[in-house]
């Protein structure tokens, strides 16, 4: 499962909620019975390993589920024990064994993974430099050395031309580790300390950390159980930080800080009670304020406070809906008043202002009325300038509106008709120009400085593909539409090799997410040019679920609306097969972590459209996960899935979740995989869906669970060491048409 930020004003889209698992806490819905003792069976390596069978009976609204493979699920406590349990050894032995399996089943692609991380490698700029940005007197920026993993994060003052203060060089810090993520890094007002947050176990819970940048020395202020981001107060001594609750790990107290003294006197200066909400701290782009954010699926809440106060009391601008009820939205200061972008009556969101003095509702004044056709996916203030993100018919706009002279608005204009444009890193205030980036299938990433009164741009860097057959005009994109079902016209953006032909003969790859109202983004990769250059057509399906055609294509893909994501998807496959964009045995899917439910539900559903089928770190085993409110990520996204424990929710979860679909059938080739300290959709979940498949499934085509033993949701933390799951993924589906090199 993942989670996106639904318009929070601290940053675009809300920071995954990466976090760690703990022990199922039975409930009284679970009645565990007799055992089944078979132990693991075929341990040799020509044969697929076959799990133990445990049989749990899963009863509620007088339904009962039989999950054999319940057993797999361990504790933290579990995984962590310098002693394992019997039980843990029993999973870390089957987990193993698949890997093994794997291993023996791709032994022949050995020398073609190798050769392919290679190329994959060889195409990325090894030594490089971010594109710097100004923040209050400083340029910071971040770069690379060849050879080396990690980000080293820099900054000069007041010119580029002055020397280099390297403030973090994650290469040194992540030696004796087997991951190594930083996140925040956060400046102090006066420049001189910065915060930021370390994760060594690929859970995304950060322990924070405070750096003097004019001696080099580590305060001692040690912060665990963080989410890495803070808002630092005007003194330059005082943060506010958040705080993960225990076992679920939900974001859910923002805490007070002081620099040098101990964390037992930090003071809780707010605690989310509703399970549903999490909760930020963050700073305004002016420096006046603190903003504090409650978000849920469907609504959000914002409190603020004087930045030179930090001890004040914290004022609320307009207060959450009750339960059930949507109300979205999000906050930026400017002057005397806040603007707020909001859903209330206006479904794709509108902007309205109030003043600082009298913040609520009754005090907003509309700035940009709501369109039914537009989406209002972000905005950013300047001294003179209010900038949109925007989306229209599916596509990214950034719209550029005066404030002394709106009629003059415009949009920065791009050709490709099917593109991704964002505003970028824009940390002041008072200036004309805009930091913007653009990319498409065939245009790699590219950031713009944009002079906002003149309507010029300058090109400052695009992302360079180290490569002799790399040429933008040798790729072909455009944007096509499926019809589903319902008569829906579903976009899907195509790019493929000039040389490939579109006859109905080519292996084609289509990708697709569909949940939390996150959209698909047709931007360039250069790892992707491996499926092109060898004759793919690569897809990417926008089905609803998502917010490529506005907000109602996420309503119309979530909660008792949530097949639509699937025959969407499906729906799509059909169109790329009858319009001869895939040959019709030559069709292949992939999605990840909702996407990953995704494939799990279209293979239960239509499993002979697809010759081979990736699904990463996938949410299978929806009703058991969603039964389980100790388990991350489940109380806040009732909303998104549904609630097991009302029966009509429940009912309607049953009909599509994979796990509990699995059938006495033929299912295409597929390559599985997850990481065992994933705290976002924890490993049991593939793993049991392998073993139930591997149980049900009447055909003899490939199988193969890959499992991460270091790492979690994400994968590996350096650059490169990514790219070896990408070649396994690649190698797994050009094998399966013959493709040798």
């Amino acid at each position: 499962m993942s989670y996106q930020n639904k318009q929070i004003s601290y940053n675009k889209y809300l920071i995954l909620l990466f976090i760690s698992s703990i022990l199922l806490t039975a409930c009284s819905s679970l009645k565990k019975t007799k055992t089944d003792n078979n132990s693991m069976q075929n341990i040799n390596l020509t044969e697929a390993p076959v799990a133990k069978k445990v049989k749990e009976e899963l009863s509620i609204h007088n339904d009962t589920r039989i999950d054999n493979y319940f057993w797999m699920r361990l504790s933290d406590e579990q995984k962590m024990a310098e002693n394992p349990d019997e039980q843990t050894k029993d999973v870390v032995n089957y987990l193993n064994a698949e890997n093994d399996y794997k291993e023996a089943k791709l032994a022949h692609l050995k020398d073609f993974r190798a050769s392919l991380f290679e190329e994959l490698k060889g195409r990325i700029k090894e030594t490089d430099q971010s594109v710097p940005y100004k923040e209050n007197g400083y340029f910071y920026y971040s770069r690379y050395e060849e050879g080396k993993n990690y980000p080293i994060y820099c900054r000069k003052k007041e010119s580029l031309e002055n020397e280099e203060i390297v403030l973090l060089n994650v290469n040194e810090l992540a030696e004796g580790y087997s991951y190594y993520s930083v996140g925040g890094r956060i400046v102090s007002p006066n420049n001189k300390i910065m915060a930021y947050g370390v994760d060594t176990l690929s859970r995304r819970i950060y322990t924070l950390r405070f750096k003097n940048l004019e001696t080099g020395e580590l305060l001692a202020d040690e912060i665990p159980n963080t989410t890495s981001w803070v808002a630092w107060a005007n003194d330059n001594e005082t943060i506010f930080y958040t705080l993960k609750e225990e076992g679920t790990l939900r974001s859910y107290k923002i805490m007070r800080h002081k620099l040098g003294k101990p964390i037992s006197e930090d003071v809780e200066i707010f605690h989310e009670k509703d399970a549903q909400y999490g909760v930020y701290a963050s700073r305004s782009k002016s420096g006046e304020y603190i903003m504090l954010g409650c978000y849920s699926t469907l609504a959000s809440e914002t409190h603020f406070l004087s930045a030179d106060n930090p001890t004040g009391e914290f004022q609320v601008i307009e207060p959450r809906v009750p339960a059930g009820e949507k109300h979205e939205y999000s906050v930026q200061h400017y002057g005397d008043y806040f603007y707020i972008s909001t859903n209330l009556d206006a479904e794709n969101f509108k902007l309205v202002k109030a003043p600082i003095d009298k913040p609520s509702k009754e005090n907003w004044e509309e700035i940009i009325p709501h369109r039914t056709d537009v989406l209002l996916s972000d905005f950013d203030v300047f001294k003179n300038h209010l900038v949109l993100n925007e989306r229209v018919k599916g596509v990214t706009e950034l719209r550029i509106i005066p404030w002394d002279k709106p009629e003059n608005e415009h949009y920065i204009q791009f050709e490709d008709e099917s593109h991704l444009i964002y505003s970028s890193v824009n940390r002041e205030f008072d200036t004309p120009i805009l930091r913007f980036g653009y990319t498409s299938l065939t245009t790699p990433n590219s950031v713009y400085d944009y002079e906002m009164n003149d309507r010029e741009k300058t090109l400052l860097k695009q992302q360079e593909v180290i490569s002799d057959t790399f040429f933008p005009e040798n790729y072909k994109s455009k944007r096509v539409y499926a019809t589903a079902k319902d008569g829906t016209k579903v976009p899907i953006s195509i790019v493929y090799h000039k040389d490939t032909p579109i006859d109905g003969t080519a292996p084609c790859l289509q990708y697709a997410y569909g949940s939390y109202g996150s959209s698909t983004e047709p931007y360039f990769s250069s790892v992707r040019l491996s499926l092109l250059d060898r004759g793919f057509v690569y897809a990417i399906a926008h089905i609803r679920g998502g917010s490529e055609m506005g907000r109602q294509w996420y309503e119309n893909g979530k909660m008792f609306k949530k097949m639509n994501t699937f025959t969407d998807f499906i729906d799509c496959s059909e169109f790329l097969i009858n319009n001869k964009y895939a040959a019709n045995n030559k069709l292949f899917a992939m999605g990840g972590s909702a996407g990953g439910l995704l494939m799990g539900a279209i293979i239960n559903i239509k499993p002979e459209l697809y010759r081979g089928v990736v699904a990463a770190v996938p949410f299978v085993d929806v009703i058991s996960t969603m039964l389980d409110e100790s388990i991350p990520l489940t109380t806040g996204e009732f909303n998104e899935w549904g609630n097991p424990k009302i029966k009509e929710q429940y009912d309607y979860i049953k009909t599509y979740s994979p796990y509990d679909n699995v059938a006495a059938q033929n299912y295409p080739n597929m390559l599985v995989t997850t990481g065992y300290h994933d705290s976002q959709v924890q490993y049991w979940e593939p793993a049991k869906w392998v073993a139930k498949l591997r149980e049900f499934k009447t055909d003899d085509n490939l199988l193969l669970l890959h499992t991460n033993m270091e790492f979690g949701h994400s994968g590996a933390s350096g650059r490169f060491d990514a790219l070896k799951e990408t070649a396994l993924e690649y190698a797994f589906f050009f094998d399966l048409i013959g493709i040798k090199n």
